[in-house]
């Protein structure tokens, strides 16, 4: 199960939110987004955990939580929406 991990604080790490995570069980995976052009954390990420009943556990466990003076919010990640290729408008011309 992919879990939505949000509201983070810029110092938390990929290891930070393992951590916290691996005390509900096995991580799969734990990474905190960065933004594409200035590298710098954006504020939230995604867990995985291949026990939904652990992955449960621990949104249930975690959510509103403290991790480094933020709160955390936690939810299933929802699957994104593949629109393809979005071409965007010369600026002054509508869509």
């Amino acid at each position: 199960m992919k879990i939505f991990v949000g509201n983070l604080s810029r110092e938390v790490t990929d290891a930070d939110l393992r951590k916290a995570f691996e005390a509900f069980g096995a991580v799969d995976s734990a990474a905190v987004l960065k933004d594409r052009f200035t590298g710098g954390r954006r504020g939230f990420g995604f867990v995985e955990m291949s026990v939904p009943a652990a992955a449960q556990s621990a949104i249930a466990g975690l959510n509103g939580k403290t991790l480094m003076g933020r709160a955390l919010n936690l939810n299933e990640a929802r699957p994104r929406l593949d629109h393809g290729w979005r071409r965007r408008a010369p600026v002054g011309q509508g869509r």
